[in-house]
């Protein structure tokens, strides 16, 4: 895929994929829709000891720095599992030019952010006490084959149904329920009445909420008991 740099309208980069017409993120801001959908909307609404996160999909990594971030801004004594899919990874240049690690106060964001994208594949590392992170080369589809624990929140962040409609369609979203624990979150940036219609299909609660600049709503979905359905 031939990717391009763009700075959005926060001043945080992302990338533009011209063969498809699409950005990693919105153009309205790739860092504050990362913090809205994920963080926001996400991350701090679970009060959980020890949290298993799955992302679709790693990409350039912004959503992995926000939540170290607001890893390190708690003051509990927590622990996350971070899980992260990604069949196209960016590359050394890539990284270096995205240079997100200037928009945190944490000094040492430069180093966690060189070893998210250097550490090896498949394999688990610990990017900073109590933060265990794991990503897989593979696609989305392979999820199913995947050995996880019982995942709390999912980052559903594909491409756009525009240019991948098969992400946003219910087999994928079975494969991500399946590893979910009851109770678990789902946050996405789609508002898309299909992909609500399927979450409620099988068996989460949809809640809408107020989307990130320039998108007017989002979902949050929480996956319930069977006798809640």
């Amino acid at each position: 895929m031939q990717r391009a740099i763009k700075t959005t309208s926060d001043g945080s980069k992302t990338l533009y994929i011209s063969n498809l017409n699409e950005n990693y993120h919105s153009h309205h801001g790739a860092l504050q829709e990362a913090r809205h959908v994920f963080i926001d909307h996400g991350l701090k609404r679970l009060n959980n000891y020890e949290i298993n996160i799955l992302e679709l999909g790693f990409g350039t990594g912004l959503n992995v720095l926000v939540t170290i971030d607001e890893f390190l801004k708690t003051d509990k004594n927590h622990v996350i599992h971070y899980f992260t899919i990604e069949k196209y990874p960016v590359n050394e240049g890539e990284v270096k030019e995205l240079g997100y690690d200037v928009f945190f106060d944490e000094p040492n964001m430069k180093e966690y952010n060189r070893k998210l994208h250097q550490c090896e594949w498949n394999k688990t590392t610990e990017l900073l006490p109590n933060f265990f992170f794991t990503k897989y080369h593979c696609d989305f589809f392979d999820l199913k084959e995947l050995e996880l624990p019982k995942i709390n929140l999912v980052y559903y962040d594909c491409f756009g149904a525009r240019v991948q409609p098969d992400l946003w369609e219910k087999p994928l979203f079975e494969m991500v329920a399946d590893k979910m624990e009851t109770g678990g979150l789902l946050t996405t940036y789609s508002s898309k009445g299909s992909v609500r219609r399927i979450l409620e299909e099988l068996n989460f609660k949809v809640e809408k909420k107020a989307g990130p600049p320039g998108k007017r709503e989002m979902i949050n979905a929480i996956k319930l008991k069977t006798e809640e359905c």
